[in-house]
């Protein structure tokens, strides 16, 4: 390996424990092995896994042995990380299902063919209740207590289920079980890969170095993004959906997002940061322009042209859509909230009384704000809710 290669590596990262020690691996000539550990807790990933998942491709292309881990058997427990309740249990077919999504959305970042994939069921399964006691032995209540979760949950007197402290302990255990030289994560994640690194001294195995990238705040500017907080953009959503959902995000975002989530260099990005402060750049084109750039990295050029495209004219120039537009038929609907409910737009019919009390439903661009308005068109119509979300409507 190219010592010199260090500091494109490093390049991302807001903590690593320690570089020196990364540099001195490095120059021992010998490919690092590189753990990144995710859990199939939800169907789709979204742009705030691209993050991690991006920098364990650079170490891939850089011809290092990487290993994604996709946790299994950890999601049968729950990453307490970040939780201030206890994580609901998935059952055997909902993880299995996630992980195929995971593994095919991972793929349009990672380069599947350099990347060895396991599923620490391998190893987690086969430990003992000997076995497991004495990891246990390796920890204590007030380590795991230092955790900002832990501690916060505890003297706020939130339950917390003894089964939640086997989630550091399983996941330092993948880095011995695969021998890992450097493990990958979020910024939420460094107690857990340093606690990976101690239990590889008390096993005889080098420490592995532990690098976190930052959290990608998600679109309300507050969280990190998550699925929970419904403030995320899905790898698998449709391009307009993706476009539309990314020019929600703050003007003070856009460098972010640059960073985060179009992978742009930190030069480029704090000249994008100065250019928007000192209003030579037009936020909403930079905006535009990164939303493109994103969505074309999912979904290829055309279709992030064509999600801009949609967006000029739907949510700029308040046009109604009139080409590939979703098809639904009235049937027995007789009021326009019947026909939301019908069209997916909400969940129940009391839902889509607050959408239309709200003035966020159109037909044929013409505002409804009485919840128990009938569906008077005998033609055709648009039923649209909000800026982005359009449907045909056939009698």
């Amino acid at each position: 390996m190219n010592p010199s290669g260090a500091d494109d590596l490093l390049d991302g990262f807001d903590h690593v424990e320690t570089a020196a020690e990364f540099r001195e691996r490095l120059q021992a000539g010998r490919p690092l092995r590189v753990k990144l550990g995710i859990d199939p807790t939800s169907p789709d990933l979204h742009l705030g896994f691209m993050v991690v998942l991006h920098k364990l491709q650079q170490f891939a292309e850089a011809g290092h042995q990487v290993v994604l881990i996709i946790g299994d058997f950890t999601a049968r427990i729950g990453d307490p990380s970040g939780r201030n309740v206890t994580r609901p249990e998935l059952s055997p077919e909902e993880i299995e299902a996630n992980m195929q999504t995971y593994r095919e959305q991972a793929g349009k970042v990672l380069d599947l063919e350099r990347i060895e994939i396991r599923y620490n069921s391998e190893w987690l399964e086969r430990l003992s209740v000997t076995d497991l006691i004495k990891l246990l032995a390796k920890s204590t209540v007030a380590q795991m207590l230092e955790r900002n979760d832990f501690r916060e949950r505890y003297e706020a007197g939130t339950p917390i289920s003894l089964h939640e402290f086997l989630y550091p302990v399983a996941q330092a255990y993948d880095s011995i079980a695969i021998g890992a030289d450097v493990e990958l994560g979020g910024t939420d994640q460094l107690f857990n890969l340093l606690l990976g690194r101690q239990y590889q001294r008390e096993f005889g195995q080098p420490p592995q170095i532990c690098a976190t990238v930052p959290l990608l705040v998600g679109l309300d500017g507050q969280k990190k993004m998550s699925k929970s907080f419904g403030n995320y953009v899905g790898i698998a959503e449709p391009p307009a959906e993706q476009f539309g959902k990314l020019m929600k995000i703050s003007d003070d975002l856009v460098p972010v997002y640059a960073r985060l989530a179009a992978f742009r260099s930190q030069a480029d990005c704090d000249q994008l940061a100065d250019a928007l402060k000192s209003a030579s750049a037009n936020p909403m084109e930079e905006k535009k322009r990164l939303a493109e750039e994103i969505v074309a990295r999912y979904h290829g050029s055309n279709a992030a042209a064509a999600a801009r495209d949609y967006f000029e004219r739907t949510v700029q120039r308040k046009e109604i859509p009139t080409e590939d537009l979703a098809q639904v038929d009235l049937g027995e609907c007789r009021r326009v909230a019947d026909v939301l409910v019908k069209a997916g737009f909400a969940e129940s019919r009391r839902a889509a009384e607050r959408l239309i009390a709200g003035n966020a439903v159109k037909v044929d661009g013409f505002v409804i704000s009485d919840p128990s308005a009938r569906w008077v068109p005998t033609w055709p119509a648009v039923l649209s809710v909000g800026s982005r979300k359009f449907v045909r409507v056939n009698p």
